[in-house]
């Protein structure tokens, strides 16, 4: 019967958590740890559901605490997000990155962190980090330099970005 009963429980826990997410689950980007019955007894289970973060965090200026929000960073990927700063272009966060996790989990990670653009000077690959700008719109803009100012460049990327857009780019801009 205390067989059954596991069964019974393990099987209302799994229905109950694809409730959960089927109705959108948590907004937070926090971790759950369910725990699973099993013939064996029970064990832990990462659930854990990334969302892409409301804002993306500047790696050059993120906290310890900010960059613990991101799934899968621990104390040794806080170290090398830190030591490797500051990050001039996305390629070099990749390279660097990359020597402690695939590249899956490096683009994992460019959900939830962005490097600031400097206008004059960053790489298409850089600058494709800014929503709506494919590999073209990132030449087109370069090809456009120098930029007087940042708000220049904002200008000319309203060519191809919406509003929404257009507002998120600004935060990844260098300060002037």
């Amino acid at each position: 019967m205390n067989k059954i009963n596991r069964l019974v429980s393990g099987s209302l826990l799994i229905a109950l958590m694809m409730s959960v997410v089927a109705c959108g689950g948590s907004e937070s980007n926090e971790q759950e740890v369910v725990q699973e019955p099993t013939s064996q007894g029970t064990i832990e289970q990462d659930t854990t559901v990334a969302t892409a973060p409301e804002a993306k965090l500047n790696v050059n200026t993120a906290s310890e605490e900010e960059f613990r929000t991101i799934p899968n960073v621990g104390d040794k990927m806080v170290h090398e997000f830190e030591e490797y700063r500051p990050y001039v272009s996305i390629q070099q966060f990749r390279q660097e990155i990359g020597k402690y996790v695939d590249e899956d989990q490096v683009a994992a990670y460019e959900e939830y962190i962005f490097v600031p653009i400097d206008v004059n000077n960053s790489d298409a690959a850089t600058l494709q980090q800014l929503p709506g700008v494919d590999a073209d719109a990132a030449q087109e803009l370069i090809d456009a330099r120098p930029y007087d100012s940042n708000d220049a460049f904002l200008e000319n990327l309203t060519s191809y970005v919406d509003e929404e857009d257009l507002a998120t780019a600004k935060t990844y801009l260098k300060s002037e």
